[in-house]
């Protein structure tokens, strides 16, 4: 990362947390789905309700698993020299997140602390990779 941008840098560390956060959305909605405290977050009524949603959360998890690997992955090309690789993994995963917190949040008010959760990291990956190549040397 050496001739890399303040700008870029910062792009880069908010990349790699908006992935971790992702990390997160994955476990709970893939491995700890049915447990009380995930009810609570996502507003499960039942036990019922969180076994018959089981498999749409299941498979919705790795949805976000799948975008944090490419946040991480590419910071990671980044770090190794490939940054036309890295680059386009970052921003296409960032803007996928970054779009997916935009229609979780028209989805409805109770939505919103959410969507800001799951798109502030990846919308300021995003200004600082788009201000960084403008003032790229």
């Amino acid at each position: 990362m050496g001739s890399m941008s303040a700008l870029l840098v910062i792009s880069s560390v908010f990349a790699v947390l908006a992935g971790l956060v992702h990390v997160y959305i994955f476990f709970l909605e893939s491995v700890a789905w049915t447990s009380e405290r995930v009810r609570k977050i996502f507003g499960i009524a039942s036990d019922a309700e969180a076994r018959a949603t089981r498999g749409l959360a299941f498979n919705q998890g790795f949805y976000n698993l799948f975008l944090a690997i490419g946040a991480i992955l590419g910071v990671v090309f980044v770090i190794a020299g490939n940054g036309a690789t890295g680059w386009t993994l970052v921003v296409f995963a960032t803007a996928s997140m970054l779009g997916a917190a935009v229609v979780l949040a028209g989805t409805g008010r109770r939505y919103l602390n959410s969507a800001f959760l799951q798109g502030a990291f990846p919308l300021i990956t995003l200004l600082f990779a788009f201000l960084g190549s403008m003032f790229a040397s």
